[in-house]
């Protein structure tokens, strides 16, 4: 009979919410059904690990490997098969970090809350929470031997396309929020990837995500997050995030969610695939937008 002691194989651990503070994550370490992953991206890639956590690879096993675009969602069968190496059973619960506060972890709880698996949070603050803080840290854990047995099915609506996008910028409900810095958005500043236009989709707004992110790289308290993303996507409005290549834009959508709007998707191909040469409108440095469509004032 299960205890419903934290340490019973028989017992879920259950999350406080979608994000969770080194605190509460020091105080589960080495709890059995605990995934703890690193999800940092290349950009941010370290060899220090928290204790007992494995590499998530979001460029490798979590991307579908056809697609041409960056970090591209996975199909169902893929997606089952990266989560089960890593040892994630139904009954596991997950938590993702990165090695810049709240990056590339957001991506995670996207693709497996859209997929079914709710038990499922990123840890506020991400890797330089935990070492200011003092608390200890290793080696990557290697992947255990005996796979996990999740079933992940991606649902229709956590990722949507370019030409879902380009509905959403003419629908007046719906707000289309661009994560990237302003001045990628105004196209001041260059793109990371080669060949990609400057600038932003008309109609879209900046948010950028750090904006939802204090000094520390924590998450603003719940008012401040919902201010800020009231003040960009106003209340009732659907929320389309986008990015430059689908990583940051699911901390935008995180957000959302932990203030309540539920109505959010994240386009998966992102500045990466709507910044191609090619005939979707952009509006550049100089304001006008190049493609098909009218001119538009940001």
């Amino acid at each position: 009979m299960s205890t419903g002691t934290p340490y019973d194989d028989d017992a879920p651990l259950e999350l406080p919410g979608s994000v969770v503070s080194t605190e509460w994550l020091a105080e589960h370490l080495g709890e059995p059904r605990l995934v703890l992953v690193d999800a940092s991206s290349t950009l941010n890639r370290a060899e220090e690990a928290l204790p007992g956590a494995l590499r998530l690879d979001l460029d490798g096993s979590f991307s579908d490997p056809s697609s041409a675009l960056p970090h591209t969602a996975p199909p169902a069968e893929q997606l089952t098969a990266a989560a089960r190496a890593l040892g994630v059973s139904r009954t596991s619960t997950v938590v993702a970090y990165d090695g810049k506060g709240i990056f590339a972890s957001a991506r995670v709880w996207w693709m497996l809350r859209t997929a079914g698996f709710d038990r499922v949070a990123v840890l506020d603050g991400g890797l330089p929470a935990w070492v200011a803080e003092g608390r200890p840290t290793g080696a990557h854990a290697a992947p255990p031997a005996a796979p996990g047995d999740v079933e992940l099915v991606p649902g229709e609506d956590g990722f949507v396309g370019a030409e879902d996008v380009a509905r959403a910028l003419a629908d007046p409900g719906a707000t289309v929020l661009d994560a990237r810095s302003a001045g990628r958005f105004a196209g001041t500043e260059p793109e990371p990837r080669p060949g990609l236009r400057p600038g932003h989709m008309p109609g879209a707004v900046n948010l950028p995500y750090t904006d939802l992110q204090d000094a520390h790289g924590r998450l603003l308290p719940l008012p401040q997050l919902r201010e800020r993303i009231a003040a960009a996507a106003p209340e009732g409005r659907r929320i389309v995030t986008s990015c430059g290549s689908g990583l940051t834009a699911c901390v935008l959508a995180l957000g959302a969610h932990l203030v309540g709007r539920e109505d959010v998707a994240v386009y998966d191909g992102s500045w990466s695939e709507w910044g191609r040469p090619g005939p979707r409108p952009v509006a550049g440095p100089e304001e006008v937008s190049r493609g098909p469509g009218p001119a538009r004032q940001e």
